[in-house]
């Protein structure tokens, strides 16, 4: 039996406000050959600084959602790759929930990263972007040079936060959930544009099955897909690391904040004091041109 997937209209996307870039897609092997879209984003007049700024977004935002650090990466001569998870931006969304696991996109994501054959990888992760994608190096330490970490989290099993729990009772009751609108709600600076952006993947509620499956998918039970896999990603972060790390924290944010953000301080080897940001709440990246900034300062003094 084939499976049904839909892939959003292009139309949906067009007149983004501050998104000037053209789509590219790759034929995941990994997922059946399904289409992932990423942004390749490189700087004017030539090859630039060597590796690449790899961005991964997470729950329910889509590669839109780092328009404001890429322009900073490029100018310093950064190549810059951001794709979007199945399901959500202007990748391919297979209908049925059952398809999403934490397996599934850890498999996807790590077929990308080789079929675009990444190397000296800043990997710039917040949100699902963190619990997926910081769990990715030690399968292929050799590709990864530096990490930038905005608040997100290991999941190992252990309950998250009482935010956390709010979160996923409210996504559990809202199998339509109005994408928009909740962007809004966490961060009050979007423009009207800017919201429609974030609804411009979804048409209607065909086209939710990862927006209703990723909080569901959080790993809150040891048992739990990817729990394992997590704890031992815990361990290898902090024994085995040994690139570069800056962590930026936004201050309002009741799910994945300052004390869980401390506590994955405390498991990245080297991690320094994070930024903190007083005003930004989950979504980090929208307050994240000053976020880029400071990190790659940090960065080039080594």
């Amino acid at each position: 039996m084939t499976q049904e997937v839909l892939r959003t209209p292009e139309e949906r996307f067009a007149s983004l406000p501050d998104y000037p870039y053209t789509p590219h897609y790759l034929q995941n092997s990994s997922a059946g050959g399904l289409r992932q879209h990423y942004i390749d984003a490189r700087p004017e007049g030539g090859p630039g600084q060597p590796g690449v700024v790899l961005c991964l977004h997470g729950e329910p935002t889509w590669a839109f959602l780092y328009r404001r650090m890429i322009p900073v990466f490029t100018r310093a001569g950064h190549r810059v790759v951001a794709p979007d998870w199945f399901g959500f931006g202007r990748s391919d969304k297979p209908v049925d929930d059952r398809w999403y696991s934490f397996g599934q996109h850890r498999r996807s994501m790590l077929a990308f990263i080789e079929a675009m054959d990444l190397r000296d990888i800043t990997l710039v992760v917040q949100d699902w972007g963190g619990l997926l994608g910081l769990t990715l190096p030690m399968e292929m330490p050799e590709r990864f040079s530096r990490l930038l970490v905005m608040n997100t989290c290991l999941a190992t099993g252990a309950p998250i936060s009482p935010g956390f729990d709010a979160w996923r009772a409210y996504a559990n009751a809202n199998p339509d959930m109005a994408v928009g609108p909740l962007m809004k709600r966490a961060t009050p600076i979007l423009t009207e544009a800017e919201v429609a952006a974030y609804d411009a993947p979804f048409p209607d509620q065909r086209y939710k099955a990862g927006v209703r499956r990723f909080p569901q998918m959080v790993m809150t039970s040891p048992e739990m897909e990817g729990a394992d896999i997590s704890r031992h990603a815990v361990q290898w972060w902090w024994q085995a690391w040994r690139g570069q790390t800056f962590m930026a924290v936004g201050a309002q944010d009741p799910v994945l904040g300052p004390p869980v953000m401390e506590q994955l301080r405390s498991q990245i080897r080297g991690c320094p004091s994070p930024m903190i940001i007083p005003d930004a709440g989950h979504f980090v990246q929208e307050w994240g041109a000053p976020v880029a900034e400071h990190a790659l300062a940090t960065f080039a003094r080594g």
